[in-house]
């Protein structure tokens, strides 16, 4: 008899990952499909951390790993945290993980208890409340839209918080539509929070160096929430690392602790030469990111010009990552050519797909169903071409 855990059986699989499933099995039948559903920078890692990779396997760095990372790893992320964002990070506050999507798992399993509750703005990224559910926490979502520029208010959050909230979990840069909190947003949250010490914040700044706005700004910055804050970094969106798998995370002493307790059973230490990699890429200055990010800039602009002119699609400028998150909630309730109904988002993705051969995901997944999500990290050539697919599929539609 073939029976799943129920743990297992109340996960949705993701969105994201599915839809480019989807893209590859046409692409495998010869379909020229443009992608526009992928969620890491299209870019190849730089020359000098693929050298430092290679340095490392003649260096036999081929043994099992401390739980916790390399200590000269922790210390170029202490490093990093001191000359980029002003934050003094002890060694024993940090954790490296297979992947910012390892540092939250282990989080949410090592601090919640079942019932407890869990604050996720929308709208989110696909793994928080499945991740949280595994763990057995309650995710309690609080909206945004278009309008509000896909943030939250410190107004919101209070209303949302019950004697049963244990964590706030958001991002900024945010995926999936790419909003920014400005320092003086994050101060507003930061004062909330102060009043509220029982709350953990965790912030997911795993798109730092995918910013348009000039300067990140983290909420870690502010010593009243100091110790409430759990900062989330990785190297895969900033060094195009994507398939190296590692994340860490920045934290109190006996967070950083009880993650410890927790990896050194599930997973262990990391991939030596992954971590290798990594003191070369924290280590090797800030050019290469300024020029992905140089480079989608150019793109954000190209797709924002290229969309915002169809009708019955809003389109918010994201201020950074690399996606739309577009309102095409003017197109539902139209019909295709052979009369189907475009009912939601999830619908009009797979229409993008099967008439455009274009992959976008749908923003059920995402906590905004009004909305769908596409991806510039892709050539110019493919977006002129996906744009202009985009606009030839709309305009079928009756």
């Amino acid at each position: 008899m073939e029976q799943i855990s129920k743990r297992l059986a109340s996960l949705a699989a993701s969105q994201t990952l599915a839809m480019a499933q989807k893209s590859r099995e046409l692409k495998a039948e010869g379909k020229d499909v443009i992608n526009l559903s992928v969620g890491e920078p299209d870019f190849n890692t730089p020359d000098y951390v693929k050298e430092a990779a290679k340095q490392a396997i003649d260096d036999n760095y081929s043994f099992y790993t401390p739980v916790e990372g390399f200590g000269d790893l922790i210390q170029a992320i202490c490093e990093k945290f001191k000359n980029e964002n002003d934050l003094e990070y002890a060694p024993n506050q940090i954790i490296v993980s297979a992947g910012a999507k390892h540092s939250l798992s282990n989080i949410f399993l090592s601090l919640l208890d079942p019932g407890d509750e869990v604050l996720i703005p929308t709208p989110y990224w696909v793994s928080y409340p499945e991740a949280i559910k595994l763990a057995e926490g309650k995710p309690v979502y609080i909206p945004s839209n278009i309008d509000s520029g896909f943030k939250v208010t410190p107004e919101q959050i209070s209303k949302a918080i019950t004697s049963k909230t244990k964590m706030f979990v958001f991002s900024s840069p945010s995926n999936p539509c790419g909003a920014v909190y400005t320092k003086e947003e994050l101060q507003q949250l930061a004062k909330l929070f102060a009043k509220n010490p029982q709350i953990l914040i965790v912030s997911d700044e795993i798109y730092e160096h995918i910013n348009f706005t000039g300067k990140h700004e983290s909420i870690a910055q502010f010593k009243e929430v100091k110790n409430q804050v759990i900062v989330v970094n990785g190297v895969s969106k900033g060094y195009a690392m994507t398939g190296w798998r590692i994340g860490y995370m920045a934290a109190p002493e006996w967070i950083a602790k009880a993650c410890n307790k927790l990896q050194g059973q599930v997973t262990s230490g990391v991939c030596s030469i992954a971590q290798k990699a990594s003191i070369a890429a924290l280590r090797g200055g800030l050019e290469f990111p300024q020029m992905m990010t140089e480079a989608f800039l150019r793109r954000r602009n190209l797709m924002v010009q290229g969309l915002s002119n169809i009708k019955g699609m809003k389109i918010d400028s994201p201020q950074g990552a690399f996606y739309i998150f577009a309102d095409v909630s003017g197109l539902f309730g139209k019909k295709t050519q052979s009369g189907t109904v475009i009912k939601n988002s999830y619908d009009l993705a797979l229409y993008l797909l099967s008439d455009a051969w274009v992959a976008a995901v749908s923003g059920e997944g995402f906590g905004n169903p009004e909305c769908i999500r596409f991806s510039f990290a892709t050539s110019d050539q493919n977006l002129e071409k996906a744009i202009a697919r985009i606009h030839e599929a709309i305009n079928k539609l009756q």
